[in-house]
């Protein structure tokens, strides 16, 4: 789905003591813990405390890995269990059960969604940095919320206000041209017919 190393090779280099390989699996996987997470309700210094407590249990069992390809679950069950023993002590009274908690397949379903997804935004992510860094001003500037106005925009940048349009659409095309988004465009249309 993505140009570069796999979640194995990053295993292993991990493994190894490759701190860049660690940092580059937190990178893929931050997002699938954080959204568990936020399906159990969890925010702020709670979250920050579930996240912690998982990547210091991979850290200590990743060499234990019966198969180092199935990183994605083993953080998902672990982040589950983390975030329902957390949410009793940090909540008095409980809020409304987790979405995931349900059925066992529905937490599967849940949880292939949510690392589906955080592959997206690291794809995104990876292209996104790769852009010039006046593509990645413009864009950094027409997302942010609330609007930025086109005037501003031209200032800053130095793009004439009737420009912005294309710039973008010059910008955008950048972006999905980018090795590892074209992939991914690929990988999902094709799976889609």
């Amino acid at each position: 789905m993505r140009d570069g190393p796999t979640v194995t090779d990053l295993v292993a280099g991990a493994i190894g003591g490759d701190s860049r390989a660690w940092d580059a699996l937190v990178e893929r996987y931050i997002p699938l813990v954080w959204s568990i997470c936020r399906g159990h309700h969890l925010e702020g210094a709670d979250a920050r405390t579930v996240s912690q407590t998982v990547w210091r249990q991979l850290a200590g069992q990743l060499g234990t890995l019966r198969t180092q390809a199935a990183l994605a679950g083993w953080l998902a069950t672990t982040t589950q269990r983390e975030c329902a023993r957390i949410r009793p002590a940090a909540h008095q009274q409980p809020g409304p059960p987790p979405q995931a908690a349900d059925k066992p397949g529905e937490r599967t379903q849940i949880a292939e969604r949510e690392l589906q997804a955080a592959e997206r935004h690291a794809v995104l992510r990876e292209a996104f940095a790769h852009l010039p860094p006046h593509c990645q001003q413009l864009i950094a500037m027409l997302i942010q919320d609330p609007p930025v106005p086109g005037a501003a925009i031209s200032a800053k940048l130095g793009i004439p206000a009737d420009s912005i349009g294309r710039s973008c659409h010059d910008c955008l095309q950048r972006l999905r041209h980018h090795p590892a988004i074209a992939a991914l465009i690929h990988t999902e249309t094709s799976g889609n017919r």
